[in-house]
């Protein structure tokens, strides 16, 4: 096998490592917004922010609202 080629095998593996690595991470969420809403709206059910969050800081109610 050439040098060439191997280098390229290598390199082409270390990319798709890290693709597979961030696809579960920041791709899925970022095309299934739905299913992490419903998912949130589910984990947040009874619990009152300002109960939770010190006083001062700015309250995220939505990370995927769109404006």
């Amino acid at each position: 096998m050439s040098s060439n080629r191997r280098i390229t095998l290598i390199f082409g593996g270390f990319v798709a490592a890290v693709a597979a690595t961030f696809y579960p991470i920041f791709f899925h969420p970022l095309t299934h917004k739905e299913d992490y809403k419903q998912v949130q709206k589910v984990n947040r059910a009874g619990i009152n922010q300002a109960d939770v969050q010190p006083a001062g800081l700015k309250i995220w109610s939505d990370p995927f609202k769109t404006k």
